[in-house]
């Protein structure tokens, strides 16, 4: 259950990412992206390669899993899978001009079974991409994440400069305080050693390149959509958070590290869908036909979800740079369901 790469749809949403303002001086560059099999990784790699003339090192553990991911590249003179931990340093002679590094444990389940593996992908992955950027003269792209807001009580959208509040208690602080530290990162290496880093703080994304493993709500209601299955709610939904579909997410990337100010972050969302979390899920059931039904989710799973009860992040900031998200909720969703269904 993946997405059709020869889908229409992906095929415009290819060109919409890469046709972001100021693609054209990607042009005989280098990307390294980290985490290339990812939700956001994939669409990147498959993006960038569909300009043509743009040069992608594309890292991950296993190549096993990138050539049933990204198999298509493989051959191609402008790709270069490389197999490689993102907690070890880069090998010596990588070089590129960009580096954008995804790799990161991104759903509830990992970061309630493996919090210190979480910690460390996070801090290790973001201090080696720096390091390389340092040697080599790369921008850095960071992608960090609405959870560095912490859990707020959300009364306000979040803008920034905010800078939430964090329960360290919990098991899913392993998460949102590693990608702080990862900010604080960025910030150090700007200041000590010169690197050109711009961060974007993600919403929460979803899109046709979801993994089956991801065990993120929106997730798996889109899977169980797919599979023209009930959607199963594991609380009352009355969450609100804002949301991005993953092409505009990746476009949003692309803009952000051409466009954006040094040293600065960005927030990325799409107002069109900003949602609660059941009408999320009620519009997967009406796209697949199907309903919703409600289920406790077990202590192990429970763990590692937010307690947040809204998340809405301004993109004024965003929209001050020259980009605006393109799809709303309804059409996002539609969009991901057709393009898995293979059709």
């Amino acid at each position: 259950m993946k997405a059709n790469k020869n889908h229409p749809l992906y095929l415009e949403d290819l060109q919409y990412v890469i046709s972001t303002k100021g693609s054209d001086r990607l042009k005989g560059k280098t990307v390294l992206i980290t985490g290339a099999t990812g939700l956001i990784g994939l669409q990147l790699v498959d993006s960038l390669m569909h300009a043509g003339d743009i040069r992608i090192i594309a890292t991950g553990r296993s190549r096993e899993k990138a050539a049933n991911r990204l198999g298509e590249h493989f051959g191609n003179p402008l790709f270069q899978f490389l197999e490689q931990d993102v907690h070890q340093p880069f090998p010596d002679g990588i070089k590129a001009d960009y580096i954008i590094p995804l790799a990161s444990n991104t759903h509830p389940l990992a970061y309630s079974k493996f919090p210190v593996e979480t910690v460390l992908t996070n801090v290790l992955g973001a201090k080696n991409a720096l390091e390389l950027a340092a040697k080599c003269g790369a921008t850095v792209l960071y992608p960090s994440s609405v959870e560095i807001y912490g859990n707020a009580d959300g009364s306000v959208d979040f803008t920034e400069d905010y800078t939430g509040s964090l329960d360290l208690s919990t098991p899913r602080s392993c998460y949102t305080e590693s990608k702080r530290v990862c900010e604080a990162l960025c910030q150090s290496y700007a200041a000590e050693y010169g690197v050109s880093v711009k961060i974007a703080r993600l919403s929460r994304v979803f899109g046709p390149t979801i993994l089956e493993s991801d065990t993120k709500a929106s997730s798996q209601f889109i899977l169980k959509a797919v599979a023209a299955e009930d959607i199963v709610l594991k609380s009352e939904g009355n969450q609100y958070f804002s949301y991005t579909y993953v092409a505009d997410a990746a476009a949003a990337l692309l803009h952000i590290m051409l466009n954006g100010e040094n040293g600065q972050a960005y927030n990325v969302a799409s107002e069109g869908c900003n949602v609660h979390l059941k009408d999320f899920a009620a519009a997967c059931a009406r796209i697949c036909g199907k309903k919703v039904i409600f289920d406790i989710p077990g202590s192990t799973e429970a763990k590692g979800y937010s307690i947040a009860s809204r998340a809405i992040l301004s993109c004024d900031k965003l929209t001050a740079i020259g980009f605006r998200a393109k799809y709303n909720i309804e059409d996002a969703l539609e969009r991901t369901v057709e393009i898995m269904n293979n059709k």
